[in-house]
């Protein structure tokens, strides 16, 4: 048997395969089996061998081919797989997927916040107003549809809904037989090659070549599985019974046995598992992973603590060998010696099975891609799911070692997370393995040993003896986020409540977690630089911020919520107690007593914020006592000192004194309270101060509020003082920040008292309140996520959505949300604004807003302050809180200010004082006999202060009357407080440290802290006395008279209306300034107390203030005076800037052309004027007006560009829409360019070349537009402009080296100038009168004058200064488009090119323009377009230039227009081919002929004429082409009626006669023949139709010229109603006589025949028929067929976004079959273009560049597929123009990053098309940048 297998499995064809399986399944089912599955074993050994392996893809492919036969038991394998598939019982969709696939969310159906879709089951499924969002997956996923544990069953889709395993019936033993017995060798040998394939690097990294290049070999293979595992249930059930099967790992891989090979195959693996610092337990010991057998490690514990244990190596670190050499910032790793790890999860693997060992080699070779699809792809089957959890996390310490190694750790992270989100989002399963496997244990000591690898030790405190640790954040695996797949599961599994509960009810598992939180206690210190600029700024602070957010933070917020009711109480006592012990430790640690080091701050508190998290949802939530959590008094000094050092940081950072350290240090003040991260970092911060403030002596708290801020020194009533620790500029800022911090403390009530939805509603109102927002950022709090129920509701009640705006030339904006009035009257909290704010200046935005409002709303006129707003009420366990504004501490600190504001003009920021007492008279409310009230009275007659001696006081005072006067009464003494304000600090604290110890009879701690306080040499202090008397209440009112300016302008309200004493809550006191602010507070102090109201009478009776009069009248004085100046001042001032403003308005309407006529350009100069003037033109650059000469030539500042919007017109009424599905493709048949197009070349093939290029227009595609922004320069001037452009090196998106510059006055783009005509407006103002010339005399001058072209009045021959510029602007325009839109001609670079190609310049300018008025002239006047328009001068260097071309006198086509031709034998038999016949010539053509090879300027009335002469030839050709559409009868009666009336009067003026004339003229030739063919379609023939049909066909011509006839001889286009607008133009243009009355009119009344009409039309006919006999099928499809040409339009977009998206964005590229990274649809024709795509690269221009040029000529206009907006390609330049596609809150979603589901907006779409057609992208959009070629 086994040489027979030996020799089978040699080289059997396909066949002989076959039928070896199909003989050894017979076999197998039979009697003999043992015998055939022992040769199937040998034979699958040979095919399978690892020898092969190398070998390369035959012999991988030659196994494959066995296997799949072996499998299906020699059937074919497509029906095997068939058969296999009939038995699925697929309730779960389980489809994987990797980084970058489109998934779908929906919140409304998921249980899992990480549930998702595939967005098949997403499509199938009803989630029509769902709160859904589409996503592109970051590390991969797989589908939950059908999983019950992860979403609701009402959200799985039409095939996961039915649960089927009823009805699948049981899988035939038969079928998978063989898979049973061929695929444990298939996996084993796939084993075996990965065994074989791995070498254990020695010093060197693992070379990643050789991995990847056996995970090629084995390619194929792991895709065979995965095929395997995709038919469906039976085949996996299979699959997870050979991976699980610990039998079948034991016959096969334990080494035992005579296979050679598979024994070292197994030494290789156990090598591996050595080197990878993993012990091979001895097989005596029980197989369960967590116990520990003797000797079970081969490395020391103490080994692979120590930082980095790469393999083999044990500590050598090689991570700080390669970070040595930046050298920045390294500190010396400390490493641990005593760790707290079970050795037994970090060092003990086992593999018991297939799937284990699978795993482990996955995990090896750093999860490659295919290998992780294979695992995932066998989640469906239940058992299998369990089975490989469970291997998972019995690997995990080993994932973490590789991760940390790893070169890839970002892809590696992402295939982790890609596998664990998947095991760890299912409740149920988290639950199982947490309790048999011990997830939570492994998880935290991972993360712990982990973190251990990194640590320093911490410099806060003391430097020296400091015992704690901290991680470093310039490690990589900080700063690459390395740890984050660690994190996330962990976070992940937190939010199953079952697990949560075992966490925190695990006493050691609490203590671990605290040991790691300590970690990042303290990290990224920074010290203040005081004396030069720190030389590296380094940028790790993010790193730490992150990791404080995703590994301390997220966690705490799991857990908290699961802490939501009182039955939770425990957890929260236990997460406290180890807090506290934690934070114990680390003050022990950091050897802290009772002072912070000075200029160190760290913004990394964890613990802190944990111990103030817990405490706060304890009293909202579980109602538990606070005092019974809360530490002594001691512990709370200690906990307040870092938060408290952070906020006086904040204010030291925002004063500039942190400058040296760089802007890294304001980075990190603006993370601390950045949206995202506030919640985490300042709000617990500030609560746990405000909770030690609630608990601590008021008196010692405040004082070290200002000692933190350091600005005690100030606190003096003294004239001078001196700080020893703050510089003077900074004194003031730093003032208001500890005032600040003050009311922040007293008045923030986020964690005191308020609910969810309160906190919501003044988190949103604050953020609106600084900027209108969009939707999705009215407040991004990490807690509160929008989508929320409550989020919408909260939205809707504080803010007005207000639509997004349009002008045309505007920003696009989207749709903001802004605060409804009542909001700004009753909720904006200035205080809440400034803890939210990032940047000082949204504060002031703020207030500006505030301020606007006010003044709409005539609350209030002038400056406001900020509003004070009522507080909700504190929750009963912060009541304390309310003492601190009942010190005497805080008295005498504002008593102090208000007196040092009453003595000085240095204002300090009063605002905030003022506030402060207000706060203080609201809380006074609940206690009225509080000592505050009675301290407002208190008159304090004479303080001693401390001054130095330079003061100006000693010297007043003699020092005698310091002793004489004994008036030092108690309050002296209060005073004296503030400037012992330390000293009474350190007292009590020692107080409480000695009441402590003393209970606990401990020795008192020694004094460390005064080793800081040592101030520098002071001068010598001496004693003052200084006489005050004042009280509060004075110096308030004194303050009043100081802010109105006025004296006695305070007056006791309650005088005249005694209800005020009643009602205290005036809504006049809600919004005002500082005058108002110190009212409300008097009027507060009288309601407080009938005393206090006495008080305040007297004072204001007593008008002299105690100071001496003289003094104050002085000063008084002068600042009344200082007001008056300033009044005056501002009053000059406004008059000034009216002026300015107005000045500014007229340049504006001036330079963009505010739609009104009247505001007329100077070079239009007024046509009212009858004297012959010359246009006069100003330069905008030097200055200087005068006219255009020929030496000095002016010109029109003019941008030229190639366009093909007219090319894009299409005949059918009925817009393109953009395909969205393989059916609706499009072709582009049916647009103007294209049908042109066919016309010339058909022209081309039967008639003479240089006669068809005068037949036709071109330019539809690559015409050149001009348009100018109206502004004139002198030549030269522009010459020296472009020059000192070109030096001038800092330009802007455009390159002067193409002639680009913007317009130096409007700044608008322009890339060349165009001269004006020097010459007079006589033309322009005699026009009107008609001549009386008859039409005869008229015909003969305009060909007298043609003759004579030469002519032209500035002769060519003489080179001016004029006709140089002219010919460089013709080269310009010629070489703006490509060369393939000028050359048509069969001789390249004949004249006739030119010819053609200047003259089609004029049409195109002229057919835009007539687009841009709406495609008809019935609006009339002088529209924008007119304005920017300049055809005036085109004219004239076109014509100028077509004079250089005569025309041969012989083909002049005007002869065969006004003459019969008199030689009869036309039918020359000539070698060329014949001119093009008349009728088939374009007479818009023509007539640009006509006119631009006139000599300049040109008469009215030889216009006139010419346009008489081609209306005639215009109108037979109309007839003409209406005889070919009628049907043969019709024609037969025409042509008789019109007969009959041939002789009568007036028969050259009826069409009747006309059209029969022309069809018997025709009839003549072979034209009306082959009727039968063609369908043509045929015309209802009564008059009024032919009537109708002449006009439309006429229409377009007329237009045309009326334009130019506009343009050329100025006057206004009248405006007229639609149906009447040929009789106007036909009357403006002088065919119609004016007497014709309207009713009886018929086009043909505007004929005017030069010759008899009947001969002209016979001559031309003649030709046609003659034609006709040669090439009877192409007569009737040239003649000339005007179709009505819509509009140019962009193509109909789809309603919603996901349509086009889910076409287009696994659409294949035409090019490279690709699906490219990123599609682009060009929004003009439909065409699919890959952006950036190489694969379609074609000479180095990429395809959308090269589309761009084909399509648009230079103007692409695409839609990025995957980022949903819009970019334009101009040139040789690109701008992101935005995106047309909005959420239902009218906001953009670029990238897709949301995933909102997406609506057309449809005025956005319409401003794009606007710009298109109008050719004004380069004006509009700002920011432009070169691409390259790239795009």
């Amino acid at each position: 048997a086994h040489l027979r297998a030996g020799r089978a499995a040699g080289g059997q064809g396909s066949r002989d395969k076959r039928e070896t399986a199909a003989r050894l399944k017979a076999a197998l089912g039979g009697e003999s089996g043992a015998a055939a599955a022992a040769e199937l074993r040998t034979l699958l050994e040979l095919v399978l061998a690892p020898a092969a392996g190398p070998g390369g893809g035959e012999a991988a492919g030659e196994a494959l081919e066995w296997c799949r036969c072996l499998l299906s038991g020699g059937e074919p394998w497509d029906s095997f797989v068939q058969a296999v598939r009939a038995y699925d019982p697929a309730t779960l969709c389980g489809l994987v997927w990797t980084a970058n696939f489109v998934a779908y969310r929906c919140r409304t159906c998921g249980i899992s916040p990480c549930m998702s879709l595939c967005a098949e089951c997403f499509h199938q499924g009803e989630h029509a107003g769902h709160d859904y969002n589409m996503f592109r997956s970051q590390a991969g996923g797989a589908c939950d549809c059908g999983d019950s544990n992860v979403m609701r069953e009402a959200g799985f889709c039409k095939r996961h809904r039915i649960k089927s395993n009823s009805n699948v019936p049981c899988v035939p033993k038969h079928l998978l037989m063989m898979s049973e017995l061929v695929l444990p060798q298939f996996i084993f040998s796939l084993i075996q090659h990965l065994r074989e394939g791995y070498n254990e690097p020695a010093l060197d990294l693992p070379s990643e070549k050789d991995l990847h290049k056996i995970l090629q070999v084995l390619e194929p293979h792991v895709s065979f599985l995965e095929d395997l595992t995709k038919m469906g249930g039976a085949m996996r059930s299979v699959l997870t019974q050979v991976l699980t099967s610990q039998q079948f790992y034991k016959d096969l891989s334990s080494g035992v046995g005579e296979n050679a090979c598979a024994k070292k195959s197994h030494e290789k693996y156990l090598i591996a598992l050595k080197g990878s610092g993993l012990a091979f337990p001895e097989d005596k010991i029980a197989c369960n992973m967590q116990e520990q057998g003797a000797g079970t490690s081969t490395l020391s514990v103490q080994g692979l603590a120590g930082g980095t244990a790469t393999s083999g190596q044990g500590d050598s670190s090689d991570e700080e060998d390669q970070d040595g050499s930046q050298g920045v910032g390294k500190r010396k790793r400390v490493k641990l010696s005593s760790t707290t790890k079970d050795q037994s999860i970090m060092d003990v693997l086992k593999h018991k099975c297939f799937l284990e060992e699978l795993l482990f080699w996955t995990i090896k070779y750093e999860f490659p891609q295919k290998m992780v699809t294979f695992l995932l792809n066998m989640l469906p089957d239940q058992d299998y799911k369990i089975a490989f959890t469970k291997t998972f996390v019995q690997h995990y310490a080993f994932i973490m070692k590789t991760l940390k190694k790893s070169h890839e750790s970002d892809t590696m992270s992402n295939r982790i997370v890609h596998i664990s989100v998947q095991l760890f989002s299912n409740e149920e399963l988290a639950r199982q393995v947490t309790e048999e496997c011990q997830l939570l244990d492994i998880m935290v000591t991972v993360l712990l040993y982990m973190m251990e690898s990194c640590l320093i030790k911490s410099e806060l405190q003391d430097e020296e003896n400091s015992l704690h640790v901290v991680v470093n954040c310039g490690e990589a695996l900080l700063k690459n986020n390395t740890y984050w797949p660690l994190v996330s599961d962990f976070i992940n599994i937190l939010s199953h409540q079952s697990v949560a509960k075992k966490f925190l009810e695990d006493h050691g598992l609490l203590v671990t977690w605290m040991n790691f939180v300590s970690f990042f206690q303290g990290m990224n210190l920074n010290k203040r630089e005081l004396n030069e600029h720190v030389e590296f700024e380094s940028q790790t602070y993010y790193a730490a911020f992150a990791a404080e957010l995703e590994a301390c933070a997220q966690p705490m917020w799991g857990l908290l919520s699961h802490c939501k009711v009182r039955e939770t109480q425990e957890y929260t006592r236990n997460v406290v107690r180890y807090c506290l012990e934690a934070l114990q430790d680390w003050f022990d640690a950091i050897n802290f007593v009772d002072e912070p080091a000075p200029n160190q701050v760290t913004f990394h508190l964890p613990l802190h914020r944990y111990f103030a998290m817990f405490l706060s949802k304890a009293v909202k939530c579980q109602e538990l006592d606070l005092d019974t959590i809360l530490p002594d008094q001691e512990m709370l000094m200690k906990l307040m000192i870092h938060p408290l050092q952070i906020q006086a940081s904040l204010s030291e950072i925002h004063s500039n004194m942190w400058v040296r350290n760089g802007l890294q240090i304001k980075g990190q003040a603006m993370t601390y309270v950045q949206s995202h991260f506030c919640n985490s970092m300042i709000d617990p911060d500030i609560y746990l101060l405000q909770v030690c403030a609630s608990r601590l002596d008021p008196d010692y708290f405040i004082s070290s509020v200002f000692e933190r801020f350091k600005v005690v020194d100030l606190l003096t009533m003294a004239s001078q003082h001196q700080n020893t620790v703050l510089d003077s500029e900074h004194e003031r800022s730093m003032l208001e920040g500890a005032l600040t911090f003050l009311v922040l403390l007293l008045s923030l009530r986020l964690h005191l008292g308020m609910t969810d939805d309160e906190i919501l509603r003044a988190e949103m109102v604050a953020q609106l309140c600084m900027n209108d927002r969009t939707h999705k950022n009215p407040n991004p709090k990490s807690g509160i996520i929008p989508g929320s129920l409550s989020f919408e509701s909260v939205l809707s009640a504080v803010a007005d959505f207000k639509a997004p705006v349009f002008e045309p030339g505007g920003s696009m904006q989207q749709g903001m949300y802004t605060p409804k009035a009542e909001v700004w009257d009753k909720e904006f909290d200035p205080v809440m604004v400034i803890l939210r704010t990032v940047y000082r200046r949204d504060v002031q935005s703020a207030m500006d807003r505030y301020t606007a409002f006010l003044k709409q709303s005539g609350k209030f006129p002038g400056n406001p302050w900020p509003p004070y707003k009522k507080r909700t009420p504190l929750h009963p366990s912060y009541r304390g809180l309310i003492k601190l504004l009942h010190c005497k501490t805080l008295h005498i600190v504002l008593f102090t200010l208000l007196y040092k504001l009453q003595k000085r003009h240095k204002l300090f920021n009063m605002r905030n004082l003022i506030r402060e007492s207000g706060q203080e008279r609201c809380h006074d409310s609940w206690f009225p006999g509080s000592n505050l009230v009675s301290n407002m009275r208190h008159f304090i007659n004479y303080v001693r202060v401390r001054v130095p001696e330079t003061a100006p006081e000693v010297k007043r005072e003699p020092p005698a009357s310091t002793s004489s006067d004994g008036l030092a009464s108690s309050q002296n003494s209060g005073t004296a407080q503030v400037f012992s304000l330390v000293a009474e600090r350190r007292k009590k604290f020692q107080e409480i440290i000695n009441r402590n110890t003393s209970e606990a009879n401990q020795v008192v701690r020694p004094k460390t802290s005064m080793k800081w306080s040592a101030p520098g040499a002071t001068p010598q202090l001496t004693t003052a006395i200084l006489e005050v008397k004042e009280s509060i209440l004075s110096l308030l009112i004194k303050l009043h008279h100081k802010l109105s300016g006025k004296q006695n302008s305070y007056y006791p309200p309650w005088l005249d209306d005694v209800d005020v004493l009643i009602h205290p809550e005036i809504p006049r006191y809600s919004h005002g300034d500082g005058m108002t602010a110190v009212e409300r507070i008097l009027l507060k102090a009288a309601v407080q107390s009938r005393l206090n109201k006495r008080i305040i009478e007297e004072i204001c009776r007593k008008v002299t203030p105690p100071v001496p009069p003289k003094k104050i009248s002085s000063a008084e004085k002068k600042t009344l005076d200082k007001e008056e100046r300033r009044q005056k001042a501002r009053e000059r001032q406004q008059k000034l800037l009216a002026e300015f403003a107005s000045r500014q308005k007229s340049f504006m309407e001036t330079a963009m052309d505010v739609e009104s006529p009247d505001a007329d350009i100077a070079m239009e100069v007024a046509t009212s004027e009858q004297h012959v003037s010359e246009a006069i033109y100003d330069c905008v650059i030097c200055g200087q007006s005068g006219p255009s000469t020929e030496d000095r030539p002016t010109g029109l500042v003019v941008l030229l560009q190639a366009s093909s919007v007219l090319g894009q017109c299409r005949n059918s009424t009925e817009p393109r829409r953009l395909p969205t599905s393989e059916e609706e493709q499009i072709y582009p048949w049916d647009t103007c360019a294209a049908l042109h197009d066919v016309r010339l070349t058909t022209l081309q093939r039967y008639f003479k070349d240089s006669s068809c290029l005068q037949a036709v227009s071109i330019g539809w595609e690559g015409g050149v537009y001009v348009q100018t922004c109206g502004h004139t320069l002198h030549i030269d001037c522009h010459k020296s402009y472009m020059e000192s452009l070109r030096n001038d090196q800092v330009l802007q998106g455009f390159s002067v080296d193409k002639g680009e510059f913007t317009c130096p006055l409007c700044r608008q783009f322009a890339n060349s100038v165009l001269p004006c005509y020097p010459g007079n407006n006589m033309e322009r103002s005699v026009w009107q009168s008609h001549s009386n010339k008859c039409l005869q005399d008229l015909v003969q001058e305009v060909e007298e004058l043609q003759e004579q072209l030469g002519t032209f009045p500035v002769s060519i021959s003489s080179e001016t200064n004029l006709s140089k510029e002219m010919e460089s602007v013709m080269k310009d325009i010629k070489s703006t488009t490509q060369k393939k839109y000028t050359d048509y001609s069969k001789t390249p670079g004949s004249p006739d090119n030119d010819f053609l190609f200047m003259y089609s310049v004029a049409r195109t300018n002229l057919e835009l323009e007539l687009v841009h008025r709406g495609g008809n002239l019935c609006s009339g006047g002088a529209s924008t377009a007119g304005k920017r328009s300049c055809l005036n001068q085109l004219f004239h260097v076109l014509a100028m230039h077509m004079c250089l071309y005569s025309i041969d006198s012989a083909y002049n086509p005007w002869r065969k227009l006004t003459q019969p031709s008199q030689e009869t034998n036309s039918e020359l038999v000539s070698e060329e081919l014949p001119e093009v016949p008349v009728l088939y010539r374009d007479v818009s053509s023509l007539l640009l002929i006509q006119i631009l090879t006139m000599p300049q300027p040109l008469h009215r009335e030889h216009f006139t004429c010419i346009i008489k002469v081609l209306f005639t030839l215009l109108y037979t050709q109309a007839l003409a082409a209406l005889s070919v559409k009628c049907s043969a009868e019709d024609r037969m009666a025409w042509k008789e009626s019109g007969a009959l009336k041939k002789n009568t009067s007036s028969g050259e003026k009826s069409w009747e006669v006309l059209l029969s004339h022309v069809i018997s003229e025709l009839s003549k030739g072979k034209i009306y023949e082959e009727e039968e063919t063609e369908e043509l379609p045929v015309v209802l023939v009564t008059p009024d139709s032919v009537e109708c049909y002449v006009q439309q066909f006429c229409l377009p011509f007329l237009r045309i010229t009326s334009l130019l006839q506009h343009h050329l001889f100025g006057g206004d286009l009248p405006s007229c109603q639609e149906d009447e607008e040929f009789t106007v133009l036909a009357s403006c243009l002088g065919l119609l006589p004016s007497f014709h009355s309207a009713h009886q009119f018929t086009s043909a009344s505007c004929l005017d025949w030069p010759v008899p009409a009947f001969d002209m039309i016979s001559q031309w006919c003649s030709e046609l028929a003659s034609f006709a006999d040669r090439h009877p099928d192409q007569v009737k499809a040239l003649l000339i067929q005007e179709p009505k040409w819509d509009l140019p339009r962009l193509l109909q977009l789809p309603e919603n976004y996901n349509t086009i998206f889910q076409y287009y964005h696994r659409k294949t590229c035409s090019v490279c079959t690709k699906v490219p990274k990123d599609p682009a649809v060009c929004l003009v024709c439909g065409t699919f273009v890959c952006l950036k795509g190489l694969c379609c690269k074609q000479q180095s221009y990429c395809e959308c560049v090269l589309h761009s040029q084909n399509c648009g000529a230079g103007t692409g206009i695409f839609l990025l597929i995957n980022a949903s907006v819009i970019i334009i390609i101009r040139g040789h330049r690109f701008c992101l123009w935005g995106s047309v596609y909005l959420d239902a809150h009218g906001e953009e979603d670029r990238d897709l990053r949301r995933g909102k589901p997406l609506y057309i907006c449809k005025e956005r779409y319409k401003v794009l098309e606007q710009q298109w057609v109008s050719h004004t992208f380069d004006h509009i959009n700002k920011r432009w940048g070169p691409h390259y070629n790239g795009l």
